[in-house]
């Protein structure tokens, strides 16, 4: 099952050009089954609409898809377990829901696409899992 994040979302919402966004697409067109949407995306995309049709529009195709809540108290305990982890080694995670997003994919085994240098951290120390397209 795969997760795209919030960014990804945004510049596919946007028509913005990205390789992200071309793999949420397909995705979207081939496989939709396989997309999970944490309501951490959910909230972060949903709150960057500037107009009510468009936030409208947004949300009915998310409808379509898997949601899902994220996090829980013992969720938030991993995560903030992770990111003090981090800090340890002299990384700084600059988004809390960031922090929170990589936990959850990581305690579900879930793929991340997404194009946030954040997430790279989580790759490396514990295993998250990042979708990284080839073209």
């Amino acid at each position: 099952m795969i997760v795209a994040d919030s960014s990804v979302w945004i510049d596919y919402f946007k028509g913005l050009p990205s390789i992200e966004r071309d793999t949420l697409r397909e995705l979207l067109r081939n496989s939709p089954s396989q997309l999970i949407v944490p309501d951490l995306v959910l909230f972060e995309v949903l709150r960057g609409f500037h107009h009510e049709r468009a936030q409208r529009l947004a949300h009915a195709a998310f409808q379509a898809l898997q949601m899902t809540g994220a996090v829980d108290p013992a969720a938030a305990e991993r995560a903030a377990q992770r990111y003090r982890r981090l800090r340890e080694a002299g990384i700084t995670v600059r988004s809390s829901i960031d922090v929170l997003l990589a936990s959850y994919c990581i305690d579900h085994d879930l793929i991340l696409l997404q194009r946030d240098r954040d997430f790279v951290p989580f790759e490396t120390h514990f295993g998250l899992r990042l979708l990284r397209p080839l073209h």
